[in-house]
Order: structure tokens, then C-alpha cells, then sequence
């Protein structure tokens, strides 16, 4: 009973204590008196949250956080910085001329901070050497050990990802590093699973609602996730179901008349509906196209014998908006079951993993 007493009567120290905000007090070694200093968002629009002026390289600022974020530091002429704020009292001490040493304490955000940006930038920046010396070598066999390379980095990447969110599902610097990585490890299935991992104030929080609304969209069209359903219209105007095609492999195959790239592909669609099609293999062709007698004449030319639909909207076709189609030729492979087996499957890649699954 003392005990609960003590808690009661510490509670509102406590909550004061969560509510105060941060006090940021500097020291910069060789900084002009009168030097500004100022702490900008991060994010677009480099949002001012706080500024002061240095004294004999010391200076103070203070403000109020709804969570822990990535801001920038500038102090006096120097090349910003990031720092990791929250709601603490926190130091940094530094010299002007070389602020990318600076220390910063009291801040477990940015101790955080520190250590994804230690063990990942290094990585990061071998994966886009690797993929810079592929685009410029003209010899295959290096090429395809540049591949490999690439591949493996990526690999890496993934495993310290999940290192990192395993050993910090509090921290509010988790949800950012899956943020970042998200383009290098593309899989929103498992982006999903560690985001999961999280702690419920961290996945409530804004950068956590975001990461969630990022996700969701992401699983849209994902390779392991379902395939969304939908209905359009054949050239004769009889609606055809996507789901109607369940019970065989379905290339989704978006494209149109007007577009140049699609025509080249449209070939290698036919060889593949050519040679798989009797091992219960079809496509749906999707066009974006709004002028018919154009789309009737493209399907004709270039012999698309498989079922084609659309709405005639042009790029707000409405299967392509439901799939987030931003460029075209697109495609997705579905499974008997509903399933996206494969994407973006183009010449010798589409049938190579046609006669994978068909074999």
C-alpha cells in the first residue's frame, strides 16, 4: 500500500517530466559569436522547430515533440546535420569544421540513429557501386558476377534489417530504417512482419501509421499476396471476371496500342501463350487505351489471340488504378489459387518462370 501511495504521489512529476519537451544545449569549438543555429524538419519542406544564436560557441534550444524524428542541426555556415531529437535534455559538442564527428547525448533516438547509419550506409552505398559498374560494363560474364554480387548485398541487407528491428522494436528509429530499405528489399510481406514486431506506441505513432498506410499499398500487387479482383469489358462488351480465370496461371498483361514498348513485348507474350497455354497457362490483356477501333486493330496486328478487356479510360483505367499501374508494359502472374506467383516478367524471364511453374 506505501508502495502504490509513492506512485501516486510521484505521478504527476512523472507526467510532467513526459510532457516538458527537449532542451538541446550545444558546444562547437571555433564558432563565431552570433552564429545562428537552428533545428529544420527533415522532411519536405524543412519545417523550422527551433533557432537561437551562439555565444562562445554555446548555445541552447528548446521546443516541444509529439514523437522522437530526424531533423537537421545548422550551425552558422556549416553543412546541416542530422541529429535524432526527442524529448530529453540533450548535448552536443563538436568542433565547427568538422561537425560529421560531433557527439550528440541523451538522445536513445539517435543512439539508435547511430547505429543504423554506422552499419548501413556502408552497405547501401556498395549496393549502388555494384548496381553503377553493371550499368557500365559491356562484358557478360562480369556482368553476371556483378549480379550475384548485388544479390547477395541484398541479402545482407535483409538479415541486418531484421537484426535491427529484433534487437529495437521500441525504438522509434525501427519504423524509419524499414522506411528506407523498403526499396532495396521490396517484399511487403515480410516489411509487414517486422512492422508487427514493433511496440504498439511505435506502430500508433505517426512515422508508424505511415509505414502501415505505405505497406498496405505496397501489398497491392505484391508478389505472395492476392490478386485484386476485377471486371472489364471484351472488345465485344460481354464483362469478363478476373477471378473467372481461377483454376489456371494468368498473366495480367497491362498495356495499349499507343505504346511503343508493349508492342515490342507483345511477341514474346505470344510465344509464351503459344507454348504454354495447352499446360493451362492463359493471359488477360488489359488495355489502356481509349480509342477502340485502334485497340481492335493493335490486338488483330500483332495476333494477341487471349482474352483483352478495358474501359476505354485511358491512363484512369480502372483495373490499372486497383493494381497501381504507373508505367506501361506491366504484368503480374496469378496462380490457380488467386495468388501473384510473379511481376514485370518480360522476354527469356517470362518463360523462364512459366516452364518453372509448368514444367
Amino acid at each position: 500500500m506505501k508502495r502504490i501511495f509513492l506512485l501516486l504521489a510521484l505521478a504527476p512529476t512523472l507526467l510532467f517530466a513526459q510532457n516538458k519537451g527537449f532542451t538541446l544545449n550545444g558546444k562547437i569549438a571555433g564558432l563565431p559569436d552570433g552564429s545562428e543555429v537552428k533545428l529544420t524538419s527533415a522532411n519536405e519542406g524543412s519545417a523550422l522547430l527551433a533557432k537561437g544564436t551562439a555565444k562562445g560557441g554555446a548555445f541552447q534550444l528548446t521546443g516541444k515533440l509529439e514523437e522522437p524524428g530526424l531533423y537537421y542541426l545548422t550551425v552558422g555556415k556549416e553543412q546541416p546535420q542530422h541529429i535524432y531529437l526527442e524529448n530529453a535534455a540533450i548535448k552536443v559538442n563538436g568542433q565547427a569544421k568538422e561537425l560529421k564527428t560531433m557527439k550528440v547525448e541523451g538522445s536513445t533516438a539517435h543512439t539508435d540513429f547511430e547505429a543504423f547509419r554506422d552499419r548501413f550506409n556502408p552497405l547501401v552505398g556498395e549496393l549502388q557501386a555494384t548496381m553503377a559498374k553493371a550499368e557500365r560494363s559491356q562484358d557478360a560474364a562480369e556482368q553476371a558476377n556483378l549480379s550475384r554480387r548485388f544479390d547477395s548485398l541484398k541479402n545482407v541487407v535483409n538479415t541486418e534489417v531484421g537484426k535491427y528491428i529484433s534487437a529495437r522494436p521500441a525504438s522509434y528509429v525501427s519504423p524509419f530504417l524499414l522506411f528506407i530499405t523498403a526499396q532495396i528489399l521490396e517484399d511487403p510481406t515480410v516489411m509487414e512482419q517486422r512492422f508487427n514486431q514493433l511496440s504498439e506506441p511505435v506502430r500508433n505513432s505517426q512515422i508508424g501509421k505511415s509505414l502501415a498506410g505505405f505497406i498496405a499499398d505496397t501489398k497491392i500487387g505484391a508478389i505472395g499476396t492476392d490478386a485484386p479482383d476485377f471486371t472489364q469489358n471484351d472488345v465485344t462488351g460481354n464483362p469478363v471476371k478476373l477471378s473467372s480465370l481461377r483454376g489456371k496461371y494468368v498473366l495480367v498483361d497491362f498495356w495499349a496500342s499507343w505504346c511503343k514498348p508493349c508492342r515490342m513485348e507483345n511477341p514474346n507474350v505470344v510465344a509464351a501463350y503459344q507454348k504454354y497455354n495447352p499446360k493451362n497457362f492463359t493471359v488477360l490483356g488489359v488495355s489502356l487505351d481509349r480509342d477502340k477501333d485502334a485497340w481492335v486493330k493493335a490486338i488483330e496486328k500483332d495476333g494477341l489471340s487471349w482474352t483483352q478487356v478495358s474501359d476505354l479510360k485511358f491512363w484512369n483505367n480502372e483495373a490499372a488504378a486497383i493494381y497501381k499501374v504507373q508505367a506501361i508494359p506491366q504484368n503480374f502472374l496469378v496462380d490457380p489459387n488467386g495468388k501473384i506467383v510473379g511481376k514485370n516478367l518480360r522476354g527469356a524471364a517470362l518463360d523462364a518462370k512459366l516452364e518453372e511453374l509448368l514444367k
